[in-house]
């Protein structure tokens, strides 16, 4: 392949992809470390179950404007300039940043307080998610997006593996370390978004009205059964499979840890992840795509079986590299085909879709897991949600055979949106 078609030869690309990799690093710094405190201030005046059930709550809590505004977001990413939503999301999650920042300087974070930011950040990703993914195919030729994808996925698994790390180590330095650096970094990728180029022309028909535009996107994933194979695939093993809501009460109560090992803990998926993504950059996946996509979601929940019985920390970090590089795999081939498949005017409804199936299988995935996790305990909770993902393998090889089949990418092409 010749340089050219190396997505880095495209300025605006680069400029993209650092901006993508501030705003995870600080995404993820922000999380572990919301995640702790919560933690921390339930455990000072609950027992262990009711305080894991309290990173259910926060994980809800980041969850729920996802659940409500997404579907809006998707139309705004389709009827609006992209570049323009993205620096203002990035804008306002500096600003919880500096909150987060200002709350722990001041000794008055609560309970309360970390719960509204956590929504709010919420807000800004619910925004920011589609708008920056359907940006992303129109920086480069379509033919380059297969080898842009992990080019992504690197940024967002190197953030997902020195943003937890990172935060953890500067929480022991200062509570308040870790969200003035977030807040550094929101800005360094706002300065990347504003210097972006214009983006071509959205073509939204405005012919129909906004209701009816609105659930266009729904129309063509429902319709197109490998789209819609491979976003559920997604939102229901990573529903049932999520260990990483419950790593702070391994990390605590049962590998005996602290923070500094509970960052490593949400860096090891992250690490097995950015792994397969180096791999996929110089030699993507080209034969049985939709095969290999379901074979790795049930490595994934025997890999989440396997650190959910373990006690040695080595071990369990292994399992951890195993889940993110075998989650790896599913992302790669579930956003290359979404891409690929999907219509320029259609990408931010689509990808709303998207983001709204990885918030679930993320936030609200998390609160599954404290709920289970405060019925049956966590470590039942984990290696059940392990099966779960196993059971989701097998059923969608049956429900989603156009999935299964489906061998390469380059046979794929957009499909208009039938008219009902």
């Amino acid at each position: 392949m010749s340089e050219a078609r190396h997505p880095f030869a495209y300025r605006d690309f680069r400029l993209f992809w650092v901006a993508r990799l501030c705003v995870m690093l600080a995404q993820n710094c922000l999380i572990v470390i919301v995640g702790w405190q919560v933690y921390d201030l339930a455990r000072a005046s609950m027992g262990l179950n009711e305080a894991a059930l309290q990173l259910g709550f926060i994980g809800l809590a980041q969850f729920a404007p996802m659940l409500l505004l997404t579907p809006v977001s998707g139309w705004l990413a389709d009827r609006f300039d992209r570049r323009l939503i993205v620096q203002l999301c990035i804008a306002a999650q500096a600003g919880c940043a500096l909150a987060l920042a200002w709350l722990a300087v001041s000794g008055a974070s609560s309970l309360p307080s970390l719960f509204l930011l956590a929504s709010l950040l919420g807000v800004g990703r619910a925004f920011y998610g589609p708008a920056q993914n359907a940006m992303g195919p129109n920086l480069v030729p379509i033919s380059v997006v297969p080898r842009a994808i992990p080019l992504n996925s690197i940024a967002n698994r190197t953030g997902a593996i020195l943003g937890p790390a990172a935060g953890g180590y500067l929480y022991l330095a200062s509570p308040a370390s870790p969200y003035v650096v977030s807040a550094a970094l929101f800005c360094v990728a706002l300065v990347c978004a504003l210097l972006l180029r214009p983006l071509p022309p959205l073509t939204l028909n405005l012919s129909i009205g906004p209701l009816r535009q609105l659930v266009q996107g729904l129309q063509y994933i429902r319709r197109n059964q490998i789209v819609m194979g491979a976003i559920s695939l997604d939102l229901f093993a990573g529903l049932l499979g999520g260990a990483t809501a419950l790593l702070p009460v391994f990390a605590r109560d049962i590998l005996h840890v602290g923070p500094a090992g509970l960052g490593h803990l949400h860096a090891a998926p992250a690490a097995g992840a950015l792994l397969a993504a180096v791999w996929f950059a110089h030699r993507p996946l080209r034969d049985d795509v939709g095969a290999k996509m379901l074979i790795s979601v049930a490595v994934f929940g025997l890999a989440t079986i396997a650190f959910g019985v373990s006690r040695w920390m080595p071990l369990s970090l292994l399992c951890l590299a195993i889940l993110g590089a075998s989650d790896m795999v599913s992302v790669f081939v579930r956003q290359s085909l979404i891409q690929i498949l999907t219509p320029n005017e259609l990408r931010g409804r689509v990808g709303a879709a998207s983001t709204l199936s990885i918030a679930a299988s993320s936030e609200l995935g998390d609160a599954e897991s404290g709920l289970v996790a405060a019925w049956i305990g966590p470590v039942a909770a984990v290696v059940a949600g392990g099966v779960g993902a196993i059971l989701v393998a097998v059923l969608w090889s049956r429900w989603f055979p156009e999935l299964r089949a489906t061998r390469r990418f380059e046979t794929q092409a957009p499909q208009a949106l039938l008219q009902p």
